[in-house]
Formats: structure tokens, C-alpha cells, sequence
């Protein structure tokens, strides 16, 4: 069995005190406090399901403030240009030339509230930020900071005024986490956090960039044996032959559910990734890549299928600890 080293040791140590950290301000979601960072830690972008007024947002400022990183939001509307998100060249009389003015992509943690409330055009701007980690603007390519974290919050697509994301938006969103009302408990202790001022003022980091950058390696040398990555193979490849599947999901899908595995591995404190791993964020890594041939619930559909699936794909139950 593989021994944690010290860059996992302490890769664990730095998911645990955002996780706290980001808990102090966000009450009853705890599922989606930890898929965000491990999404962070995973080097991935975060897609938040939910109806408005559940804290998508505030679970991002959260983020932002916790990794001292630098944080913009955007509001996603109809009239919203690809350029107001990338940023444009600007001519500078002085010097007689045009200089180039960064967009709020440029930042640490990107929000983009509300993704869907904009057009197919300005959503496909975030494209190349979200793959790449950087932005080509009039040719020239400008690198984006590091870390880098797109979160987009979506409602759903039953409310007015909204765009279904095409497929190659939602196959760059690593997990998509449903983010529902907290329980009696949970909406109770969100009212008294806030009876006096909100917490997430008080908030302070505890990671700095050169911390969340030294996870993101550690992240990738957690050890992955090959079945556990026949596994997660498997799992995505049966989402193609489902019935209620009009898509399924890409190879993409593969990269990001094994990925995922390997930052939940290093959340527990483990040098290796277990079949158990893909199977707790397989719904939250495939779901969203899918598309169902009844457009009518269709995002209930689709986490439906993958739970089936679960049930269904044989999972591997010697998968090597070692390397």
C-alpha cells in the first residue's frame, strides 16, 4: 500500500482547512463545499445547479477569499458580448498604439452567474479560458493567473429566459453539483450566521496560491491503478448505450471522473484512488454530459442513468494500492 508522501500529507492538510474554512460561511451544503475544492485541487472548472437564493454564489466568494486568490463576477444577461468577458484592445492617444484592457476572466475565481441567462455566443467566450487558461484577443494570446477556477451557476432551464449550454460548454465543466435548500437545521443556522452581519466579511485565507498550486501537483501524482481506470472507462462508455441517452458522455468525461478521484483520494488522505472514488463523483462527473432524448426532466433523467449504471458496471474489487 502506498505510504502518503509529504506533498499529499500536506495537499490533505490544505483541502481540510478550506473545506472548514469555506464552512463557516456556507451552512447545510456541505456535498458541495467539498466538490468544490475538490474540483480546485482537480485543476477543473465547477458547474452549480440550482434555483437562485441557495448561496451558488456565495460558495464562490467563499472560495475566492479562502485561496487569497483575486475574484470577479460576472452577471450573465441576453445583451452580455464576448468581449465584456474577455476584455478588448483599447487605443492609447499617448502612445499611439492599442493596449490591451483584461476582462474579468482575468481573476483567480471567475463567477459567471447565471451562465445560461446569456446567449450561445457569449458562453462559447469562456471556451478557451476554461480549456486552455487563456484568452486570444486580436491574436494576440494572453495568459490567464494561477490558479485559475470557473464557476458558473445555472438555473434551471424551466425558468424564464434561459439558454440551454451547448454540449462542448458543459463537457469543460469537470463537476456539476446540484446546490438544493438546506435542511429546517441547516436554513435555521444560515439566519442566525447572518442576524448581525454576513460571515463571509469576516472571512480570512487560509491557502495561498502557492499552496493550492503545490496540491494541484500533488493531485496528479496520486496513484491510479489500471483498473480503476478501466472503471471509470467503462462507466462512461455504457452512458453511450443507454436507451434514455440521446448523447453520452465524451472521452473527456474519462479524464475529468478519473482526475476528480484522484483530488477525493488526496481529501482522505490517500496516496492512491479507489474504485469507491469514481463511484461517489461519477453522477456529479457525468450527468451534465449527457443528453437525454426527453428534454422534460431531463437533468433528473441523466443522474438517474448514472445511478443505474453504477449498479450495473461490474466494479473492481483487487484494484492495486501500489505502485
Amino acid at each position: 500500500m502506498i505510504e502518503p508522501t509529504p506533498a499529499v500529507g500536506a495537499a490533505t492538510t490544505a483541502f481540510r482547512r478550506l473545506v472548514d474554512n469555506v464552512a463557516r460561511v456556507i451552512a447545510g451544503n456541505d456535498d458541495a463545499v467539498a466538490s468544490a475544492s475538490m474540483c480546485l485541487f482537480a485543476d477543473g472548472n465547477l458547474l452549480l445547479e440550482g434555483v437562485p437564493g441557495v448561496g451558488k454564489t456565495t460558495l464562490a466568494r467563499s472560495l475566492a477569499v479562502s485561496i487569497g486568490g483575486e475574484f470577479s463576477r460576472v452577471q450573465a444577461t441576453p445583451d452580455l458580448l464576448p468581449s465584456d468577458l474577455t476584455g478588448i484592445g483599447v487605443y492609447d492617444q499617448a502612445k499611439g498604439e492599442f493596449r490591451f484592457v483584461p476582462g474579468p476572466v482575468f481573476a483567480n475565481v471567475v463567477l459567471v452567474d447565471e451562465i445560461n441567462r446569456t446567449t450561445p455566443r457569449t458562453q462559447s467566450a469562456l471556451l478557451e479560458p476554461m480549456e486552455e487558461r487563456q484568452v486570444t484577443v486580436e491574436g494576440v494570446t494572453h495568459r490567464l493567473p494561477e490558479p485559475y477556477l470557473v464557476i458558473a451557476t445555472e438555473n434551471p432551464t424551466e425558468q424564464h429566459g434561459t439558454y440551454p449550454l451547448p454540449e462542448g460548454q458543459l463537457d469543460r465543466f469537470a463537476l456539476a453539483v446540484h446546490v438544493g435548500y438546506p435542511d429546517e437545521d441547516g436554513s435555521t443556522d444560515l439566519v442566525h450566521r447572518q442576524l448581525e452581519r454576513h460571515p463571509l466579511r469576516d472571512l480570512e485565507p487560509v491557502l495561498t496560491s502557492a499552496e493550492v498550486l503545490s496540491a494541484q501537483r500533488a493531485v496528479r501524482e496520486v496513484f491510479v491503478d489500471e483498473a480503476v481506470v478501466r472503471y471509470a472507462v467503462d462507466l462512461v462508455t455504457a452512458t453511450r448505450a443507454a436507451p434514455e441517452i440521446a448523447l453520452g458522455a465524451s472521452p473527456r468525461a474519462s479524464v475529468w471522473l478519473v482526475r476528480c478521484a484522484q483530488a477525493r483520494a488526496i481529501s482522505q488522505g490517500r496516496a492512491y484512488a479507489l474504485p469507491d472514488d469514481v463511484k461517489a463523483l461519477a453522477v456529479s462527473a457525468l450527468a451534465h454530459r449527457l443528453i437525454p432524448r426527453q428534454a422534460r426532466g431531463g437533468g433528473e433523467t441523466c443522474r438517474s442513468v448514472v445511478r443505474g449504471l453504477l449498479d450495473q458496471v461490474p466494479v473492481p474489487l483487487h484494484a492495486a494500492r501500489t505502485g
